[in-house]
C-alpha cells in the first residue's frame, strides 16, 4: 500500500536547509573525516552538517488496528468464521484484513479482501469488495489486459451485473385485475394531457397498480369516464404513450433517458411497482460515466430505485481514487441520510465507508473528506472491533491536523474501548503540551498491566533519556526485532559519537533481514559522511529500485538527484565489470548489492527482460512484493521472445494468487522452448495449486528438468536448494 502517514516530531529541532551539492564536491577532502578531532570552525561546520544528515524521525502514529495479541484475535476471527451466518462473513474477513494491515502483510491483506468478495452475501458487498480489490491492485493497471484473460481476475476487476444481482419482490395484488359488475365500462380509456389524448387499454392500465385499478374500476367518478385528465401529473404525452406500451408489452425498449426519468417519477406517484422496476433496471443499464452517475444518483435516492443507485455507486467506486477529487461525488456520500444510504448500499455501509476512508486518507490524511468519512464510519460501526478501528483512525486524522483536543477525546474513547495502541498517540499529545513525565507514566502503566510489546517500549523511549532510553530501545528490539526506529536511533547515536564502525554494524543488523527505505537512507548518510561513495551509490540505487520517486532528507531532495551527484565520485563500470560484480554479490547473497548492480546494468543495452526478472526475484526474497510486481511488469514489456514473455506472465499470475493460470503459462512456454525459467515456474505453480501430496515427486522431476536446461547459473543454486527441501 502506497500510503504516507506523517509523524509529529517531539524531541528534534527542525533541520537546517541541506544542500546535497555541498556534500559532494569534486574535492573529496572537503569534509573532515569523522575520525579526526574537530578543532576548527570548518570541522565544527562539518559536524553540524553531519548532525543534520543523521537525524532520525520519530516513529509515526499509524491509523491501523493493532491489538495486543494478534494470535488471539486471528484465532477468534477464524473460530467465528466457522460458526457465523453468511451475512456476517464479509465483515469478519474485513476485520481480518485490518489485522493483517496492522502487521504489514500485504499478501494476506489481499487474500482477506478476496475472501470478503467471494463470501459476500449481497450485491452491495460484492460491489464494495470488488472495488476495494481493484483499488488495492491499481499499481497493476499495466497488466490489466493479461489479468482480464483470467476468469477469476476478470470477475474481480470487471463490473458486476447489478440488475441480475438485485432481485426485488414485486407484489401484484389480485384486485388489480378486477372490474366493476353491473356497469358497462368501455374497454378503452383515454388520458388527456394538454391538447393530446392517449388511448389505453383500461384493463392493462388498471393492472399497473392499485391506485390505477381503483381509479378505473372502483367507485370513483373517473371509473365511469372514458376520458381522464392527467395534465397535472407531470407526465408528457410521450411519457404516457410509453406507459401504455409498457402496460401491453412489459417493455421500455427505445425509451430515451429523459423520458425514463419522467416515467419513473410517474410510476412512483401511482405506485406502479412493475413499471418502476423496469425504469430502475433500464436506467441502471445506461450508467457508464461519472457524469451519468452523478446526475442519476439524485433520482435514484429521491425515487427509491436501488438498482439504479447501486449502478451509480459501482461507477463511483470503480473510479477510485479519482472520483473522490470530485466534490459532487463526495457530497453524495456525505449528505445521504440513513434511508438514502440503505437505498444506495443496503446493509454494507460500514464496508463502503471503510473503503472511502482509506482512499481519502491515502489521498490526503489531513483532508476534511477523510475526517468526514471517518465520522460516518464511527456511526455505522456495529461491533466493538469496528468502533475501535474507526475511533482510532479518526483520532489519527485529527492528530495530523493538529486538532489535539478532539484527537485526545477520540484516542481516549478508542483506548477505553480496548485499543491499547491508541495510548501511544495520547502520550504524544501529552508531551506536545509539556507533560513529558505524564507521557512516560502513561506508557509505564500500560506496560505493567498488559503483556508488553515492542512498540510500547519504543514509545516510552521518546520520553526518557540516557540509560533509560537505551534500555527501552533494547527491550523494544528484544520484543519486536522488526521495529526500525530502535536500530536507527542507536546507529545515529553511535555515529554522533564518531563510532562509525559500530554505527554501521547496528544499522546492518536490521538491513540483513528487513529492507526498509528509512534504514537504507540512514546508511547512505553514514557513507556520505565517511566519504565511502561506492557504498553510498549502492544504497541509493537500491532505494531507487524499491521506490523510483523516493525523496530523501524529509522529502527535500530526490534520490535520483543524489545518485547523479554521488556517481561523480566513483569509477564507471564496464558491462563486464557489472557482470562480475553481479556474480560475486549474488553468490555471496548480498541482495542489496545485487539490486544496485542490476539497477546500473539496466541503464545499458543489456537484455532488460532477464535483468528485470532477476530483480523481481531478489525483491520477492526481500519481501518487497509491490516493487517485485513492478519489475515483473517491466520484464514482460522487455521480453525478447514469446516463450520468455509467457514465463513472466506466468509469474505475474502466480504472484497475484492465480497458480493454475500461472501453471498454464509455464506449459505454453515449455511447448515453445524448454527453459530453466519455465520449468522453475511450473514447479512452483504445481506445488501451490495441487492438493495431492504425491505431486512432490512431480515437482522434484520438474526441478531436475530445470537443471538440465541452459542457464546463467545465477539461479541454479537457488533451484538446487529448493530441490533439497522437497
Amino acid at each position: 500500500m502506497k500510503t504516507f502517514f506523517p509523524s509529529e516530531p517531539c524531541k528534534e529541532t527542525q533541520l537546517n536547509a541541506f544542500n546535497p551539492q555541498s556534500w559532494l564536491q569534486v574535492e573529496r577532502g572537503k569534509l573532515s573525516k569523522l575520525s579526526s578531532q574537530p578543532s576548527s570552525s570548518s570541522s565544527s561546520s562539518s559536524s553540524s552538517s553531519i548532525e543534520s544528515l543523521i537525524k532520525v524521525p520519530e516513529p509515526p502514529i499509524l491509523p491501523f488496528f493493532k491489538p495486543v495479541d494478534y494470535v488471539e484475535v486471528l484465532a477468534q476471527i477464524h473460530e467465528e468464521l466457522e460458526s457465523c451466518s453468511p451475512q456476517e462473513r464479509s465483515n469478519l474477513y474485513l476485520l481480518q484484513f485490518q489485522v493483517f494491515r496492522g502487521l504489514g502483510e500485504i499478501k494476506l491483506m489481499r487474500r482477506s479482501l478476496r475472501a470478503a468478495w467471494q463470501k459476500a452475501s449481497s450485491a452491495h458487498e460484492k460491489l464494495v469488495f470488488g472495488a476495494w480489490l481493484k483499488y488495492e491492485k491499481q499499481g497493476e493497471d499495466l497488466i490489466a489486459d493479461l489479468l482480464g484473460t483470467c476468469g477469476k481476475c476478470a470477475q474481480e476487476f470487471g463490473p458486476i451485473d447489478v440488475a441480475s444481482q438485485l432481485s426485488l419482490d414485486i407484489n401484484v395484488d389480485s384486485h388489480e385485475s378486477l372490474f366493476i359488475n353491473g356497469n358497462q365500462i368501455s374497454r378503452h380509456v383515454s388520458f388527456r394531457i394538454g391538447d393530446e389524448k392517449i388511448v389505453c387499454d383500461r384493463r392493462k392500465i388498471s393492472c399497473l397498480s392499485a391506485p390505477f385499478n381503483a381509479m378505473l374500476n372502483g367507485c370513483f367518478t373517473e371509473s365511469l369516464c372514458e376520458e381522464i385528465d392527467l395534465s397535472e401529473n407531470n407526465i408528457s404525452p410521450s411519457g404516457m404513450r410509453a406507459v401504455n406500451e409498457f402496460s401491453i408489452t412489459s417493455s421500455l425498449s427505445e425509451v430515451p433517458t429523459n423520458l425514463l426519468l419522467e416515467i419513473l417519477v410517474f410510476a412512483n406517484k401511482f405506485c406502479c411497482e412493475r413499471l418502476k422496476d423496469a425504469c430502475d433496471r433500464k436506467l441502471a443499464s445506461l450508467v457508464s460515466t461519472r457524469e451519468d452517475a452523478v446526475e442519476l444518483m439524485e433520482y435514484a435516492l429521491e425515487e427509491n430505485t436501488p438498482i439504479l443507485a447501486a449502478s451509480c455507486l459501482q461507477v463511483f467506486l470503480r473510479d477510485l481514487p479519482d472520483c473522490l477529487n470530485d466534490d459532487r461525488v463526495v457530497e453524495i456520500f456525505l449528505q445521504a441520510n440513513r434511508q438514502q444510504r440503505s437505498i444506495m448500499v443496503g446493509s454494507a455501509s460500514f464496508s463502503l465507508y471503510s473503503l472511502l476512508s482509506e482512499v481519502a486518507m491515502n489521498l490526503d490524511p489531513h483532508s476534511d473528506k477523510a475526517a468526514c468519512f471517518l465520522e460516518q464510519l464511527i456511526e455505522f460501526a456495529e461491533t466493538d472491533e469496528q468502533r475501535r478501528i474507526a475511533l482510532h483512525q479518526l483520532g489519527c486524522v485529527r492528530f495530523w491536523r493538529k486538532e489535539y483536543e478532539e484527537a485526545k477525546r477520540l484516542f481516549e474513547a478508542a483506548l477505553n474501548a480496548g485499543h491499547v495502541y491508541s495510548v501511544a498517540a495520547l502520550a504524544r499529545i501529552g508531551y506536545s503540551r509539556g507533560h513529558k513525565l505524564w507521557a512516560y507514566d502513561k506508557l509505564s502503566s500500560v506496560i505493567s498491566t498488559v503483556t508488553p510489546l515492542g512498540w510500547m517500549h519504543q514509545e516510552r523511549s521518546l520520553y526518557c533519556e540516557g540509560e533509560k532510553c537505551w534500555e527501552d530501545l533494547e527491550k523494544a528490539t528484544e520484543l519486536d526485532p522488526t521495529l526500525t526506529y530502535p536500530y536507527m536511533y542507536r546507529a545515529a547515536s553511535l555515529m554522533r559519537r564518531q563510532n562509525a564502525q559500530d554505527a554501521l554494524a547496528e544499522i546492518n543488523r536490521i538491513l540483513r533481514f528487513k529492507l526498509a527505505l528509512e534504514c537504507l537512507e540512514l546508511r547512505f548518510c553514514f557513507y556520505l559522511a565517511l566519504e565511502k561513495y561506492q557504498s553510498a551509490l549502492c544504497d541509493v540505487q537500491a532505494i531507487l529500485t524499491l521506490s523510483p520517486d523516493y525523496r530523501m532528507f524529509e522529502g527535500r531532495v530526490a534520490a535520483s538527484q543524489l545518485r547523479t551527484l554521488v556517481r561523480e565520485h566513483v569509477d564507471n563500470w564496464t558491462a563486464a565489470d557489472c557482470w562480475l560484480q553481479l556474480y560475486d554479490r549474488w553468490s555471496s547473497v548480498d541482495d542489496i548489492g545485487s539490486l544496485s548492480v542490476i539497477y546500473q546494468m539496466l541503464e545499458s543495452d543489456a537484455a532488460k527482460g532477464v535483468l528485470y526478472f532477476r530483480q523481481s526475484l531478489l525483491l520477492l526474497r526481500l519481501n518487497c512484493p509491490e516493487a517485485a510486481m513492478r519489475s515483473l511488469q517491466l520484464a514482460r514489456q522487455h521480453a525478447s521472445s514469446e516463450h520468455e514473455r509467457l514465463v513472466y506472465e506466468g509469474w505475474i499470475l502466480y504472484d497475484t494468487g492465480h497458480c493454475e493460470e500461472g501453471l498454464q503459462k509455464a506449459e505454453e512456454s515449455i511447448k515453445i522452448k524448454r527453459s530453466f525459467e519455465a520449468f522453475f515456474l511450473k514447479a512452483y505453480a504445481l506445488a501451490d495449486s495441487s492438493q495431492d501430496p504425491s505431486c512432490s515427486s512431480t515437482v522434484v522431476s520438474l526441478l531436475e528438468d530445470a537443471l538440465k536446461c541452459p542457464s546463467d547459473r545465477l539461479r541454479k543454486g537457488i533451484e538446487q536448494s529448493r530441490k533439497c527441501l522437497c
